[in-house]
């Protein structure tokens, strides 16, 4: 039911129309209906998106999430096992996971060397030929665990906190928190996303504000020619000037604070109209990365046609991270003719690995050494990893040898803000297979984000189906070892 008269038009039914002239608008992402409020006070500008204080003093203000779709094998990159090399085509001496995903064989060695990399000594296979100079920057969690064996579930555990029900992205739980340092750009961006196993649901917003919603930038899919023109869908509008989508807008606000009722759905999605329309005034300007040195894109890869296109997305990532938005995704995967998923070697685990590594080897070594020039890398935060990591054995069949999904124990990485560096933190045990020592789940994992942003994950929490929902559920613990 409305509050107005017959006579007069419902808002929702103005909103809605006079929307339409809006090409930001189409954002599917800031267009979906949401159950929307805003419980948290001391806001410092009204709105969803003003800066929030933190419940903590921050060591960081933001996170780039270098996410690598398929499940990277921690054994064959960061977590040398020389017992696993000595024991090769032997079975495992202990039993293994109940639940697989494929038929597992014996075990299987690294094809790799590893070497002791900087001043730290942190091991990473030879299959890294440019990461070795930045690694007194990172700081390596081996023992993360307690994901779901497939893609879906695991994929949306990693960036929702849940593999079955739909929740707010880690993203957009940061962005709710903290809201955004540009009022011109959104606080959570994901870079040309993939096909994620689980959709758009990896990025959504759930039952937080839509504004909060992770918004795209570029098409799905790797390599990703869009990338080139990196654009926002919807964001220009061929039918309608700047001078009469302003004019749309005034009416809107006018029509919505006229009739007032305290309709938090509707303040929100005013909100967003009014971001997609200064986007496209302040979008174009931070994708043109025509504005970068010959140098600067040098570094990120981007005179090599093998890394020109993630070096792209990191560089991306880099602009966005000085004007303010808080959550950066950018994803790697499907570009393997062989293999559709691009880190998901169940087969060809050489080939796949090796032209994994290449393409994102010098890109990342370039993002971290230019945040660090810059100053940035001091309060950004960089995470790299996938869903899961592979196991220790060959996984059974005719193709070319490879490695089954594996989620008892595997290796992601920080970098900047407020971590440890050059260390190893959590370990797995001498084949690989189970974390044993500081265990760290996907909960844990997110506490710890929030933590380093200033957020303590118990306090960040929304009203929903008569419980305060949060992104560790009832879960998580902040792995205190890894920072500074």
């Amino acid at each position: 039911m409305w509050n107005e008269a017959p006579s007069q038009l419902p808002r929702r039914i103005a909103l809605n129309r006079v929307a339409l002239g809006f090409a930001g608008l189409a954002f599917n992402s800031l267009m979906a209906d949401t159950q929307v409020g805003d419980p948290t006070a001391g806001s410092l500008v009204p709105g969803p998106l003003a800066p929030r204080k933190p419940h903590i003093p921050p060591k960081a203000k933001r996170i780039i999430f270098l996410f690598m779709h398929g499940g990277p094998s921690h054994i064959d990159l960061f977590d040398p096992k020389p017992m696993l090399t000595r024991d090769s085509g032997r079975q495992l001496p202990f039993s293994g996971s109940r639940v697989t995903f494929a038929k597992r064989g014996n075990l299987m060695g690294s094809p790799w060397r590893f070497r002791r990399c900087g001043d730290s000594g942190l091991p990473m296979s030879e299959l890294w030929q440019h990461l070795p100079s930045v690694a007194d920057e990172l700081c390596m969690i081996h023992s993360l665990c307690e994901t779901n064996v497939s893609h879906g579930g695991a994929c949306m555990k990693m960036h929702t906190g849940d593999e079955a029900q739909l929740r707010p992205s880690v993203g957009s739980w940061i962005s709710y928190g903290l809201g955004t340092e540009n009022q011109n750009l959104p606080s959570f961006i994901t870079i040309c996303p993939t096909s994620l196993h689980g959709g758009v649901n990896n990025f959504g917003s759930a039952f937080l504000p839509a504004v909060h919603s992770g918004v795209a930038l570029g098409t799905p899919g790797y390599p990703n020619s869009a990338a080139k023109e990196a654009t926002f869908d919807f964001l220009s509008n061929s039918q309608r000037t700047s001078g009469q989508q302003k004019l749309q807008l005034d009416l809107l606000r006018r029509l919505h604070s006229e009739r007032r009722s305290g309709d938090s759905e509707l303040d929100a999605r005013l909100k967003s109209f009014e971001l997609a329309f200064r986007m496209q005034t302040s979008a174009p300007e931070a994708v043109n990365l025509s504005a970068e040195s010959q140098a600067t894109q040098a570094l990120y890869g981007l005179d090599d046609p093998v890394t020109e296109n993630f070096g792209r997305e990191c560089l991306l990532a880099r602009r966005f991270a000085e004007r303010g938005v808080r959550f950066i995704q950018v994803s790697h995967a499907h570009s393997l003719p062989f293999n559709n998923e691009q880190w998901d070697q169940h087969s060809h685990l050489v080939k796949g690995h090796s032209i994994n590594v290449r393409q994102i080897d010098k890109p990342i070594t370039g993002l971290l050494t230019d945040l660090k020039q810059r100053g940035l890398l001091e309060d950004t935060l960089v995470l790299w990893g996938g869903e899961f990591g592979r196991t220790p054995t060959v996984q059974v069949g005719n193709a070319e040898f490879g490695r089954d999904h594996h989620t008892e124990g595997f290796t992601m990485w920080l970098a900047g803000g407020g971590v440890k560096q050059g260390v190893r933190y959590g370990s797995t045990d001498e084949y690989g297979y189970y974390a044993t020592e500081n265990r760290c789940t996907i909960h844990d994992l997110h506490a710890t984000l929030l933590h380093l942003l200033g957020l303590d994950h118990t306090r960040l929490t929304w009203p929903h189906n008569g419980r305060d929902l949060r992104l560790t559920d009832v879960y998580g613990d902040v792995a205190t070892g890894v920072l500074a």
